[in-house]
């Protein structure tokens, strides 16, 4: 009978037929598609005429804050130049490079005044990302907190002892109503770091120009 199939059947019909028996029962493999590059270590998706922006605060005193944008960071993170206080950095919206970054003790010394004149000598059009680390309110004069609710702060004026602050701003002009542009947490017993703050994040998708 063996023989008989073998005489009817060609070579190459017998091959596929058992090859279909061996593949019976094999679950398929699905490839997924590559994922697309992260920027800024942020899951946001944006247009070719947006950059991704991150910012988030210092966490315990230990973590560094970070400020990023389209994925170069700016201040803080893997450049490890963060530092207790509030952290600045400045970028030119027409080139959307960074063209400074501060940072100002708002525990130690008497740094508010520094900070006031830094701010005022920003250009307009300017973007300005901050994020504090450990205490960003000691030290934190009156003059400071005009100026940062003048660039747009609603939160400037609630700050309390190490609580974890990050801002977006646009120097003489104002950020879109669907930006995630400032938040705030303060530290208490529910904190995890215990008394030090938590760190907290904004992140999202700014026009490149208005």
């Amino acid at each position: 009978m063996g023989y008989l199939f073998a005489e009817i059947l060609p070579e190459d019909s017998i091959k596929n037929a058992i090859g279909s028996v061996q593949q019976i029962g094999v679950k398929p493999v699905l490839l997924a598609p590559q994922p697309k590059g992260q920027k800024c270590a942020s899951w946001r998706t944006c247009s070719a005429s947006e950059v991704v922006y991150r910012i988030r605060s210092g966490g315990a005193n230990s973590i560094n804050p970070d400020i990023c944008l389209e994925d170069e960071t700016l201040l803080g993170g893997k450049k490890k130049n963060g530092a207790r206080g509030i952290n600045i950095a400045v970028v030119n919206r027409a080139t959307m490079k960074v063209t400074d970054t501060k940072t100002f003790d708002m525990y130690e010394g008497d740094h508010s005044g520094e900070m006031v004149d830094f701010l005022n000598k920003i250009p307009n059009g300017s973007i300005i990302l901050v994020a504090s680390f450990d205490d960003a309110k000691t030290k934190l004069s009156k003059a400071a907190e005009d100026v940062f609710e003048a660039l747009g702060s609603k939160e400037i004026r609630k700050l309390k002892f190490r609580s974890g602050w990050v801002f977006l701003a646009i120097k003489g002009g104002k950020v879109p109503d669907n930006i995630e542009r400032e938040k705030v947490i303060h530290s208490g017993s529910g904190n995890q770091y215990s008394g030090w703050p938590s760190e907290i994040q904004i992140d999202g998708c700014l026009p490149k120009n208005e």
